[in-house]
């Protein structure tokens, strides 16, 4: 499987949180797998650890390297793709996301049921 990591994900993967389900836990943990990191979800982040919103490790870029993650890099065409996408959802950060997986065809790894409304496959 390849899939895309939300970025709530991501951090209660990394922090080893009990909020992390079970399921989650399989697919990130299975080396079967390639999980992607979004460099949105990097700069979801970065920007709101500088304001203090959340808590995260430093070095990020090479702590996703070291969990075997892949980097997904943000596209034109993943750009794009957020024009057809309907607003469920006013999150930009989460938004990006949903138009990555739709393009790329990866399912999400997400606990957020909002993002269930779109044409992507959810992972809860």
């Amino acid at each position: 499987m390849r899939a895309l990591i939300d970025t709530h994900v991501l951090l209660w993967w990394l922090s080893d949180d009990k909020r992390l389900s079970p399921r989650h836990r399989t697919v990130i943990a299975d080396s079967d797998n390639e999980v992607f990191v979004s460099a949105v979800t990097v700069a979801e982040i970065s920007i709101k650890a500088s304001l203090g919103k959340l808590t995260a490790p430093g070095g990020l870029v090479q702590t996703i390297a070291h969990e075997g993650f892949s980097a997904l890099p943000l596209t034109a065409d993943h750009a794009e793709a957020l024009r057809e996408l309907p607003w469920h959802h006013r999150d930009p950060f989460d938004r990006m996301l949903v138009a990555q997986a739709s393009v790329e065809q990866f399912p999400l790894l997400s606990s957020d049921a909002r993002l269930g409304q779109y044409a992507v496959e959810i992972v809860a």
